[in-house]
C-alpha cells in the first residue's frame, strides 16, 4: 500500500466520521489514526454539540480514542477539515508526525504550527469535504462560529 493509498483510506474514514457526526445533528468533522500500513488505529468525529463538550473536536476525540500509547510518531492523523489551534496543539504535543487534511478552504486551522513543528502536512483538497463544510456553514452559521470560538455579534 503506497502511502497516497494510505492517505486516501484515512480520509475515507475521516469522512464517514464527519457523515455519522452530521446524522447524530452535530458538525460534520471526522478524523482517523491509522499506521503506516494503513490499519485504522482509532476513529472519532466531532461531538461537541452532541456531549456540550467544547473540547471534543474530532481530532480530539480521535486521539481521545487511541487510549494510551507511546507510537504517536509512527501514526498518521487524517482530518476532513484543517485543524483548529487546540486540535494541532494536541497533535504536536503527542508528536504525530504526519497529518493529512480534507479541506483547508472553508477553515484554515493552524497548519503553519504543524509545519513550524516539522509536521508532514497533506492537503488533498476533497471536494466532498469542501461540500460538507459548506453546506453546514450556510445551514448553521451561528452553530458553526460558536464551534471556532467566534464571539456573537
Amino acid at each position: 500500500m503506497t502511502r497516497e493509498d494510505i492517505d486516501q483510506l484515512a480520509l475515507e474514514a475521516a469522512y464517514e466520521q464527519a457523515l455519522k457526526s452530521q446524522s447524530e445533528g452535530g458538525i460534520p468533522i471526522g478524523s482517523a489514526l491509522v499506521n503506516d500500513r494503513g490499519v485504522i488505529v482509532a476513529l472519532g468525529h466531532n461531538l461537541r454539540v452532541q456531549t456540550g463538550d467544547p473540547t471534543a473536536h474530532a481530532e480530539t476525540v480521535c486521539i481521545r480514542n487511541a487510549g494510551r500509547r507511546r507510537d504517536w510518531h509512527t501514526l498518521t492523523l487524517a482530518s476532513t477539515l484543517s485543524p483548529c489551534a487546540m486540535c494541532t496543539g494536541t497533535a504536536v504535543l503527542h508528536r504525530i508526525r504526519r497529518v493529512v487534511i480534507g479541506e483547508n478552504e472553508t477553515f484554515q486551522g493552524r497548519e503553519d504550527w504543524l509545519e513550524d513543528e516539522g509536521v508532514e502536512v497533506v492537503v488533498l483538497d476533497d471536494p466532498r469535504c469542501v461540500d460538507l463544510m459548506r453546506r453546514f456553514i450556510d445551514r448553521s452559521p451561528d452553530l458553526w462560529n460558536e464551534d471556532i470560538g467566534v464571539p456573537p455579534d
